[in-house]
């Protein structure tokens, strides 16, 4: 970053590895839900990245499973919702295997910026090399989403897709989000949520059974969407994340329900 606070470009092809920040355990550390168990909060980020590093090669393929190829139309309904003109500056944060950054590229196009952002380097990696296989240059940085090494008021349109549920303090990255974007840009949220209630036995049956099933079959994980499934359950509801997103600043705040609630997409303006 310049004495000015404007952000230096990056390279064409940049991968940046973020380190993390020093913790010192201490007696006093508060706890947090790590799926349905209680952990220490300077715990959960280590736990949460040993499931995604564990996952990340198959990340895309069980997707695909998992929602019976659902997560293509959420992810591109999101994109349509961001209201993108050629030359906008976006942020994806948790962008992992960069399935938004590489719609978002093509609605800026060339005179536009995507920054791709996880805090796994391993899902980082997947998303930055995806995209240069498809011959496209935009950087990648790992960095932690509570705590955004970018300038304020810097971009049009921050996005955060199936992330947020697993940062350990929601409001400060939501607080985070709303810092670095423009006056009158948008943040939008996508992520799992509360399901019509007339289908949670059905859903709870695909979550608890399914779900880490094919996790083993396919990831050879069935731990990482045992903590999937709970981490869901554990996430605010609809009108929940709405008033975290309206705490954190944010006006204007609406959302979709998709497929019944298995999925929200929420929308907040900063003013």
């Amino acid at each position: 970053m310049t004495p000015s606070g404007v952000l230096e470009p990056l390279p064409a092809h940049a991968l940046v590895e973020f380190t993390g920040f020093p913790h010192i355990p201490s007696a006093m550390d508060k706890t947090t839900h790590f799926g349905y168990k209680q952990v220490a909060e300077s715990e959960k980020a280590a736990k949460v990245a040993e499931v995604f590093h564990s996952v990340a090669a198959q990340y895309d393929v069980m997707n695909d499973l998992m929602s019976a190829g659902l997560h293509r139309l959420w992810k591109r309904f999101a994109v349509a919702q961001a209201g993108l003109r050629p030359g906008m500056r976006v942020l994806d944060v948790a962008g992992g295997t960069a399935d938004l950054t590489r719609l978002f590229l093509k609605e800026v196009g060339e005179a536009g910026s995507v920054l791709l952002t996880d805090i796994n380097f391993s899902m980082l990696r997947e998303g930055r090399d995806r995209m240069l296989n498809e011959g496209r240059t935009p950087p990648a940085v790992q960095c932690d989403g509570e705590r955004l090494p970018f300038p304020s008021n810097h971009f049009d349109c921050v996005s955060v897709a199936f992330g947020l549920r697993n940062m350990t303090h929601k409001d400060q990255a939501l607080a985070e989000m709303h810092r670095v974007l423009k006056p009158g840009g948008r943040l939008l949220v996508l992520e799992f949520s509360k399901v019509w209630k007339p289908l949670e036995p059905a859903y709870d049956l695909y979550s608890f059974k399914l779900l880490p099933l094919m996790g083993k079959l396919i990831a050879k994980d069935a731990a990482s969407y045992q903590y999937l499934a709970e981490s869901i359950r554990m996430h605010p509801g609809q009108e929940e994340l709405k008033t975290l997103m309206e705490t954190a600043g944010f006006a204007k705040v609406s959302y979709h329900n998709l497929t019944a609630g298995v999925v929200a997409l929420h929308k907040g303006f900063k003013v």
